[in-house]
């Protein structure tokens, strides 16, 4: 069984998220495919069967994944495997994927709606950064600081925010040379930060385009690695867009 780590989200090798995509020749135990993400120890770890398509951390199965579904397609493309539009069948519904002449990857991705909420106890002292506002997406928390600086600079307490009631915690601000920055948190399902974060930009899209007055937005994820991701906020769907590189490739013998 082949599999491949492809860094998302970047055009350069050891930059963007790393990922790994296994592509599977039969079905395969939900134990044996957390047992290969934990071995692999990636903030997500791919597994393809056909069009189905499922997503794993090195703890838990998560539903919807940006950067590891963006390294499928990558792989699928640059193997030959595939030419035109995929349609990938999870459990986030059925995701959509094209590649445009140039080589950039654009993914079909349910919006997701982001409502004020009252910030949790103990969230400014977690991330030790004033908040703006805050959030509530779905699982995830989403907290928008003063300033691009302000996320740069963030070095929370991760054992803190993993005591808050949220699958993950995206943290934002206006950007100074994209129209938007991030940085995303999540030790509850095993990644204390993720490099670059597809699923976040399904709220982050939304939230920008209503503050920006704008659907076609640029977003950096300011994580030691870094990437960027481009958007389009169309309604109830948000369209993601990057680049990806193979940087290995093996055989899985077990």
């Amino acid at each position: 069984m082949r599999v491949f780590t492809v860094d998302a989200f970047t055009d350069s090798p050891f930059q963007g998220n790393p990922a790994a995509v296994c592509l599977l020749e039969s079905s395969a135990p939900d134990t044996w495919m957390q047992a290969v993400a934990a071995e692999m120890n990636l903030s997500e770890t791919a597994f393809l069967l056909g069009d189905s398509l499922r997503w794993f951390t090195p703890v838990v199965e998560v539903s919807l994944c940006g950067h590891a579904t963006l390294a499928t397609a990558h792989v699928l493309y640059s193997t030959g495997a595939a030419t035109g539009r995929l349609e990938f069948t999870t459990a986030s519904g059925t995701l959509t994927v094209n590649r445009s002449p140039d080589g950039m990857i654009t993914m079909d991705f349910p919006a997701k709606e982001v409502t004020p909420t009252t910030p949790p106890p103990n969230l400014e002292k977690a991330l030790g950064a004033a908040v703006e506002q805050v959030g509530k997406s779905n699982l995830d928390l989403l907290v928008e600081l003063e300033s691009e600086e302000a996320v740069r600079a963030l070095r929370p307490d991760i054992e803190a925010l993993r005591a808050i009631d949220a699958r993950g915690v995206i943290v934002t601000a206006r950007g100074t040379n994209t129209d938007f920055v991030s940085r995303f948190f999540a030790p509850r399902v095993g990644v204390p930060e993720d490099p670059v974060t597809g699923s976040a930009h399904c709220a982050l899209a939304p939230y920008w385009a209503a503050r920006l007055g704008r659907n076609d937005l640029v977003g950096a994820q300011l994580s030691q690695r870094g990437g960027l991701v481009r958007v389009t906020a169309r309604g109830d769907r948000v369209d993601l867009s990057g680049r990806a590189v193979t940087v290995l490739t093996a055989d899985l013998h077990v």
